[in-house]
């Protein structure tokens, strides 16, 4: 993590409106809220704001199925997703068991000191229920 940046209207912005969002969120989404809400911040701006949020451990990110870069605000700590692919609904996880096992995969190779992201997609109970599937 680099030196924190200096706190503007337009970081304090893109902050309190990822706090909001419900899920990941792309950089345009969030430039549409603010831009309805009469905000005069560009859209250049707020992914740069974004970027710096998740660069600090204030959000995380995310590439989607799509290649498209999303964001929640998030909790501190290493932590995993559960997120529906219809509705964005996402879930922190509990990290430990993902842990053991990408410890256990890396020693079974010969690896030590392992990094990994985790990001589980599926349908969640609401979305399947509108949708009609078991």
């Amino acid at each position: 993590m680099s030196a924190p940046k200096r706190n503007t209207w337009q970081r304090e912005a893109v902050r309190a409106r990822l706090a909001e969002a419900q899920g990941f969120v792309s950089a345009q989404q969030l430039f549409a809220v603010l831009r309805d809400e009469g905000s005069t911040i560009g859209l250049a701006t707020v992914y740069r704001n974004l970027a710096q949020l998740a660069e600090a451990g204030e959000a995380d990110s995310l590439q989607s199925p799509e290649g498209e870069n999303l964001f929640r605000s998030c909790s501190t700590g290493h932590h995993h997703h559960l997120i529906c692919r219809s509705c964005g609904d996402t879930r922190e996880l509990e990290a430990s068991v993902v842990e053991q096992w990408a410890s256990n995969v890396g020693a079974e190779h010969g690896y030590s000191d392992i990094d990994h992201v985790v990001d589980l997609f599926g349908i969640c109970g609401r979305c399947r229920a509108l949708s009609g599937d078991k």
